[in-house]
């Protein structure tokens, strides 16, 4: 069982108190790099960003490598009988080939993998279209000395009828009843910080549970959300957590909207002081120079023209 491969390859992917996790792919290679820049900037020295891509854009992301920061390849998160099916994303898994594993439910699978490897107290999962914008650490998050975990009381209404189906199949998978009529909580969110060692006993549970491999319990379901399996297990099979936020951590813009350079700034200026980190969907189709011009005008004003200027 896929249990006991967790527990032997615990601390495979270096340890520490955080760690930053990012699965991209080609067309947003600038977009993670920005992202790498500022983990490598506002993080401290001990901090790893692990970036997942597909293994026919490795080459592209090679020249990202150095003491802290991994490139990995997708197939080495995946098991042996995953096959991807040449000409679509989606994948076929020969220990159970129907239904075909969709490319953005593989892209959860290979997430939960990686946290489950790391030997980290916290998982930062951060998109390619994120970057952070203030110095980040795990107290950054933590409330009364404990990793929070995210949720948002109620925020799963009639308006979000995906996010009720990520619910059902979280449910599911987690042998729990079927959600209640009403809103639900969303446990979705930017920045999303996850404890491994929680991760590493939920897929164990979804394992008991099932009696499959997880990966393979996984890659059968058609609508799925690993933010939303994560924050139903800690909430309703391990015993609820010791402290909760429902703010985001985050600058959110996940609208399918461009925003023009003054959009972003004023974003940016009117945000909490304790947001550290921004994000722009990449499907807001705002172009990268705007986008960076935004980011360098908001560091500049942050930390004066000197600083602001410095490379």
């Amino acid at each position: 069982m896929m249990g006991k491969h967790l527990a032997t390859n615990r601390g495979t992917l270096g340890s520490g108190e955080l760690a930053v996790v990012t699965p991209s792919y080609l067309p947003d290679r600038e977009l993670c790099g920005d992202l790498n820049n500022s983990v490598l900037e506002m993080t401290d020295p001990g901090v790893v960003h692990h970036i997942v891509v597909p293994d026919r854009d490795f080459p592209a992301f090679s020249g990202l490598r150095g003491p802290r920061t991994a490139v990995h390849a997708a197939r080495d998160f995946l098991p042996a009988s995953f096959f991807r099916s040449p000409g679509f994303n989606v994948w076929i898994n020969a220990a159970r080939p129907w239904p075909p594993v969709r490319g953005w439910i593989a892209q959860q699978i290979i997430k939960l993998a990686v946290v489950a490897r790391l030997d980290v107290a916290g998982a930062l999962l951060l998109d390619s279209d994120s970057v952070l914008i203030r110095h980040t650490t795990l107290d950054t998050f933590r409330r009364n000395g404990r990793i929070p975990l995210y949720r948002a009381p109620g925020a799963v209404d009639a308006t979000l009828p995906g996010h009720r189906l990520w619910h059902v199949s979280a449910r599911r998978l987690l042998g729990l009843a079927p959600p209640p009529a009403g809103d639900l909580a969303d446990y979705i969110c930017w920045p999303c910080l996850w404890e491994p060692s929680v991760v590493r006993d939920m897929l164990g549970h979804v394992e008991d549970v099932t009696g499959r491999d997880w990966s393979t319990a996984v890659g059968g379901q058609l609508h799925f959300s690993e933010m939303m399996l994560y924050g139903l297990y800690v909430d309703e099979v391990a015993g609820g957590p010791e402290a909760t936020v429902s703010e985001m951590q985050g600058i959110v813009h996940s609208a399918e909207v461009p925003l023009g350079q003054e959009e972003i700034e004023h974003l940016l200026r009117e945000a909490p002081q304790d947001k550290s980190l921004l994000m722009l969907s990449a499907k807001a189709g705002i172009p990268l120079e705007v986008r960076r011009q935004a980011l360098h005008s908001f560091r500049h004003a942050s930390l004066g023209p000197e600083r602001g200027d410095a490379r």
